[in-house]
Formats: structure tokens, C-alpha cells, sequence
């Protein structure tokens, strides 16, 4: 389980979208030709602490933004799938959880939306107002400064979109956040982007990264500090982080952790997950730890998938399927991946270390273990 990193002290440096909790019922814009709100406060909105608080603050600050924006896998894989879902957008309402500055609003907008609220508890909103009047759209996207589980939102919304995504793709939960606003005004049979999301995991060698963090006090400007390796080895090693992990470092074909289904996940079914896993090494190597990636996809109601498929291999026996063979399925439209071999995020990978350098041939016998997220 991820420990620190969300205050800056651990190897989760940057924070993302704002989760739950937050400024309460407070709105900018109230949607035009509505009366009385006649939706009921259903299910309950979560208190809100002084860590969503802190948090939403954190996320008001440009740099966060900027880099999400210029994440360009990210942004236009967005981009195309709601253009890819003009259909089903044009001419409904939707909603945005977590706006930000309110890109994928005017996406939705440019597809032909009647109305789309734009909804963030951090003081980017503001912004996004600005940003909203400035493209001439006022009259379609309603900016909400507030928490999901406070605004009020005077009718049913045919979609919701959201980047919802953490690191390792559940840390953070602001996936709560869009069961929470799917339960309360979604429409049966509405539309939700992404709509499916899977975490995969996979074993992983960097010797390099090894070298740096540890043999690196070997010699130190001529100075001998081999004292130094056993805390440089606690420490290089005790905490998960975020970094890019190419191809090569992975060891064997991944294995799928966890599915969630946008359209049926319920919030319980986030506070724990374990999965059980085994691996067939492809080769000899130290085995440095576990990389963490993820995709989601951008399917339709219609095509939802059939049940949900946990703790495989993604070729379901043999584990020698690619990494990317997921994506070729013909009922999946559009995916957005942060798989090693695609091109980076800014999610990038996640490690989870392994503070023992194994040799991954006198560890490669079939073993079975769980895991905790």
C-alpha cells in the first residue's frame, strides 16, 4: 500500500486532481431556465477533512495543469474519444467531474453538447470560468466551484467524463467521486468516459537505477562510503515511486490486477483489493521489484463488457500474450495506456520495490503471494 508521497515527502511528488472533499455547495453559474432543484441528496455526500482541503489548494496552482495539458497521449486520447462519442453527446447534457481548466468541457461543447456542467473544488475554476468565457461557450458550460458531493445540478445528465486517474490508477479516489455523481444524476443507459479501466503488474529488473541509488557510495570523489549502502538501500527501496520503466526492464508478460467497470463499480468495492498472481520468468536477472501500469478504455453503454475478468494473465493461461494485444480487441474504441512500451505519460510507471536483490532464475519457480493496494 502506498505510504506518504501526498505531502510532498515521499515518491509521489506531484498531486493530481482534486478527490473528495472540498469547498461545499458553493457554485459560479447556475444553469439557465432552471427552477427549484427537485434531485435529491442521494447517496450522502462525504464530510470534508482539512487533508481535501490542502489538497485542493495544492491543485490550484498552474503547474499541475500545465502538465496534465501537455501530456499529449493523455489530452488527445480524450479529445478523440469524444469525438468518437459525438452521437451520444450532441444535443445531451453532461457533466464533468474535476474540470480543472475545463478542456474536456469545451471538448464535450465543440461535440455538439446542449449543456455541460463543469464541476472543481479547487480555485481553478475561477480560471476555467475565464477560459470558458474567453472561447465564446458561456452559454453551454456551467463552471461549479465545488465538491461533486455538494453542487447542486438541477437535472439528469446524459454523460460524464472525468480524468479520475491516479497513480497505480487507484491511488488517490476520486473514482468515488464519479460513482458518486453517476449514481445521483446519470441517466439509465448514459454514456460514461472512460467507461473501463485495467491495472497491470508485472515484475521488473533496473540495474541501472540499482547502481545509482546504491553502488553509487562505493566511491564518492575517492572517498570510500560502503558504509553508507545498507541506509542507501532502505531508503532507495522502502517507498513506492513514480518513474519510467521502459520495456526492457520488464521481465515477464504482465498480469491483470484489477478491472473496474465504470458503469458497475460501487465505492465499497474500492477500499480493498486483492489479487492473486504468478509469474514465469523470460529470463535471468536481479528482480528489482513490481511495475505497476494501467489503461482505461472509452467503450459505450452498448458496449459494456459482458463481466468483469480479475487476476488473469492477458492472455488468460499461458501469459504469453503482448502487452498490447488488449488493445486489438474489436469491441474496445479508444485506449488510453501507460503501458512501458507506449509512449510516456505523465502518470509514467509505478514501482513498488523489492528491498532484497534477488536472482530472479533461482526465483523463478511458480509461486502464488496476495496483494494488498
Amino acid at each position: 500500500m502506498f505510504t506518504g508521497g501526498a505531502d510532498g515527502n515521499g515518491h509521489l511528488p506531484r498531486p493530481r486532481r482534486p478527490r473528495r472533499g472540498g469547498h461545499g455547495g458553493g457554485g459560479i453559474g447556475s444553469p439557465p431556465g432552471q427552477g427549484p432543484s427537485t434531485v435529491q441528496p442521494y447517496p450522502a455526500a462525504p464530510p470534508c477533512t482539512d487533508y481535501d482541503m490542502a489538497y485542493f489548494k495544492a491543485y490550484s496552482h498552474i503547474g499541475v495543469h500545465e502538465e496534465m495539458l501537455k501530456d499529449h497521449v493523455r489530452t488527445s486520447t480524450y479529445r478523440n474519444a469524444i469525438m468518437h462519442h459525438q452521437d451520444l453527446i450532441s444535443g445531451k447534457v453532461v457533466l464533468d467531474v474535476g474540470c480543472g481548466t475545463g478542456v474536456l468541457s469545451i471538448f464535450c461543447a465543440f461535440a455538439g453538447a446542449t449543456r455541460v456542467y463543469a464541476v472543481d473544488a479547487s480555485d481553478i475554476a475561477i480560471q476555467a470560468m475565464e477560459i470558458v468565457r474567453e472561447n465564446e461557450l458561456s452559454d453551454k458550460v456551467v463552471v461549479l466551484h465545488g465538491r461533486i458531493e455538494d453542487v447542486n445540478i438541477e437535472e439528469k445528465v446524459d454523460v460524464i467524463v472525468s480524468e479520475w486517474m491516479g497513480y497505480m490508477l487507484l491511488y488517490e479516489s476520486m473514482l468515488g467521486s464519479v460513482i458518486f455523481a453517476r449514481d445521483k444524476w446519470l441517466k439509465p443507459g448514459g454514456l460514461i468516459l472512460p467507461s473501463h479501466a485495467s491495472l497491470y503488474m508485472a515484475p521488473i529488473t533496473n540495474s541501472q537505477r540499482y547502481h545509482d541509488s546504491v553502488y553509487f557510495w562505493r566511491d564518492v570523489y575517492g572517498i570510500k562510503m560502503s558504509s553508507m549502502m545498507p541506509l542507501a538501500k532502505q531508503c532507495a527501496f522502502m517507498e513506492p515511486s513514480v518513474e519510467t520503466i521502459s520495456g526492457e526492464n520488464v521481465l515477464t508478460w504482465p498480469t491483470v490486477v484489477s478491472q473496474v467497470d465504470c458503469y458497475t463499480i460501487q465505492a465499497q468495492e474500492l477500499e480493498t483489493i486483492t489479487a492473486t498472481f504468478k509469474f514465469t520468468s523470460m529470463l535471468q536477472a536481479p528482480l528489482h521489484g513490481f511495475a505497476f501500469w494501467f489503461d482505461v478504455e472509452f467503450n459505450g453503454p452498448v458496449r459494456q463488457k459482458s463481466k468483469k475478468l480479475t487476476n488473469q494473465s492477458l492472455d488468460g493461461n499461458t501469459q504469453n500474450a503482448s502487452p498490447s494485444s488488449k488493445k486489438k480487441k474489436p469491441d474496445v474504441s479508444i485506449v488510453l495506456s501507460t503501458a512501458p512500451e507506449d509512449t510516456p505519460t505523465h502518470w509514467q510507471q509505478d514501482r513498488n520495490v523489492n528491498n532484497h536483490n534477488i536472482d530472479w532464475y533461482s526465483f523463478c519457480r511458480p509461486y502464488c503471494t496476495y496483494l494488498n493496494l
